[in-house]
């Protein structure tokens, strides 16, 4: 019982890891001023709403994962 556990905390902790890795690695840096002036208020806003979505794309994945493991403790 305690492995599944351990499973589901450590499998959180990777999620976390590499969703902050990814948002520091790529969206941080990010800029779509390019050749047009844009402001950079929407610009930051911009970088917020891909890091909301990769948070709910996380949150669905560790949902997912939190059922298969307590569905398979259960069955048995």
């Amino acid at each position: 019982m305690s492995t599944t556990i351990f499973t589901f905390i450590f499998t959180m902790w990777i999620l976390m890891l590499i969703g902050g890795g990814l948002l520091v690695l790529f969206i941080g840096p990010l800029s779509f001023a390019g050749n047009i002036d844009i402001d950079p208020t929407l610009n930051s806003v911009i970088k917020v709403i891909i890091a909301l979505a990769l948070i709910f794309v996380w949150i669905v994945i560790l949902t997912k994962v939190k059922n298969w493991i307590f569905k398979k403790q259960l069955k048995s």
